[in-house]
C-alpha cells in the first residue's frame, strides 16, 4: 500500500532555498544568458567538479531542521510528525551535490524531485506537500495561482543571527492576505483605515475566508495534537505579527478559535515596526505579502514572500500603483 502522509507535515522545498547555492547559481545564470547549451555543460561540469565540497546553510535550513527534530516525539508504528522533500531544478547527477550535502549536514531527508529544468511545482501534489519554500519566484507564483498549497520566495539568509532555543519552532505569520482572505485589506486598501476599523469590528463574529496559508497553519495546529505535551508547553511556538490594531483585533482572534489553532503569541502593532518584534519573538522564519515589512525584517530573521493570486485584486491594486510610482515619481504618502 502507497504512503500517505494525512497526519504529517510535508515540506516542499528547493535546493537553493535549503543551501546556499548562490556561486553555483550565478554561474549558470551567466553562462545560460550567453549560450544555453555551453551554460548547461559549464554548469553541469561545475557541479560535478565541485560534488564533494561542502555547502552552507541557505536560508531556509534553520527551519528545516527545527521541524525535523519534532521527529524525536514519533511513537513506534506511527507516520514522522514531519516529511521534508527536496524539490530540485537540478539533474539528478548535477544534485549529487545537494544529496552529499543532505548527508554532511544529517538531515533525515530521504524522499527527492530532481526535474533538470522543469518546474518542480507541477509534482507537489504527488509527494502531498502542504508548504513549498523556494527561491524561484516563476514556482512559487504557479504554485499560489494553483492553490495546491502554501508557497513563499525566500531571499537571503539574514545578517542577524537570532539565539533560537535547541528543540524549538517558532513561526510568524502576518494576517491578511497571508492566513486570511484579501478581502478586508482591499477594505483598507481602496477606503482607509477608519473604515478598515469599523468593518473589522462589525465584522469581529463573522469568520474570514482561508487565505493561503490557512491550510497550512491548521496543518501545523493539527500537528501539535500528536506531540505528547499539553499545546501551551508544545515545542512548537506560533506567532501572528500583524498591522492590525483595536478595535480590528478581535475579529482575529475569534477565526483562529474556530479553526481550533492554538496561537502562543499575537502582536497587534499599528504602526510599529515589526522587525523589532520578530527580532524578540526569535522566528525560524516569517511570512508576509508586503515588501515594506519584508525589507527590513529579513536583516533579522528567515522571511518568505507570499506572493498574490495572479488574477486577485490586490494584485491589479499592486500593478496599478507601480505604474503610478513610475509615471510620477512618486509612492504613497
Amino acid at each position: 500500500m502507497a504512503t500517505t502522509f494525512e497526519k504529517t507535515l510535508v515540506i516542499g522545498i528547493s535546493a537553493t532555498a535549503l543551501f546556499d547555492l548562490t556561486d553555483s547559481d550565478k554561474l549558470f545564470e551567466q553562462e545560460f544568458s550567453k549560450n544555453p547549451h555551453k551554460g548547461m555543460e559549464t554548469y553541469k561540469k561545475h557541479m560535478i567538479e565541485n560534488e564533494d565540497l561542502p555547502l552552507e546553510e541557505g536560508v531556509g535550513f534553520p527551519l528545516v531542521k527545527a521541524l525535523l527534530s519534532l521527529n524525536s516525539y514519533q511513537e513506534n508504528g506511527e507516520k514522522p510528525l514531519v516529511e521534508v522533500v527536496i524539490m530540485s531544478r537540478n539533474s539528478p547527477e548535477t544534485g549529487i551535490r545537494v544529496l552529499k550535502a543532505i548527508r554532511t549536514h544529517d538531515l533525515n531527508i530521504t524522499r527527492s524531485a530532481f526535474t533538470a529544468g522543469e518546474s518542480s511545482a507541477d509534482y507537489l501534489d504527488a509527494f502531498e506537500v502542504d508548504l513549498f519554500l523556494t527561491t524561484n519566484q516563476l514556482d512559487a507564483q504557479k504554485v499560489i495561482d494553483s492553490g495546491s498549497c502554501a508557497s513563499a520566495v525566500l531571499s537571503i539568509p539574514p545578517t542577524y543571527k537570532c539565539s533560537i532555543p535547541d528543540g524549538q519552532v517558532r513561526i510568524a505569520f502576518d494576517g491578511d492576505a497571508v492566513i486570511f482572505d484579501e478581502k478586508s485589506e482591499l477594505v483598507y486598501k481602496n477606503d482607509g483605515m477608519t473604515a478598515f476599523h469599523e468593518n473589522e469590528d462589525k465584522l469581529q463574529d463573522t469568520p474570514m475566508s482561508e487565505g493561503p496559508f490557512a491550510k497550512f497553519l491548521i496543518k501545523l495546529a493539527r500537528l501539535q495534537d500528536r506531540l505528547p505535551m499539553s499545546v501551551e508547553l508544545s515545542p512548537v511556538r506560533i506567532a501572528i505579527v500583524t498591522a492590525r490594531n483595536s478595535p480590528s483585533e478581535m475579529r482575529v482572534i475569534k477565526i483562529l478559535r474556530s479553526w481550533g489553532v492554538y496561537v502562543d503569541e499575537a502582536f497587534f502593532l499599528g504602526g510599529v515596526e515589526k522587525s523589532n518584534i520578530l527580532k524578540a519573538f526569535r522566528a525560524h522564519i516569517f511570512f508576509d505579502d508586503q515588501d515594506v515589512h519584508l525589507e527590513h525584517s529579513s536583516k533579522f530573521v528567515p522571511c518568505g514572500k507570499v506572493l498574490y493570486k495572479t488574477d486577485s485584486e490586490l494584485n491589479k491594486l499592486k500593478k496599478e500603483e507601480k505604474y503610478r510610482i513610475k509615471a510620477t515619481g512618486k509612492g504613497e504618502n
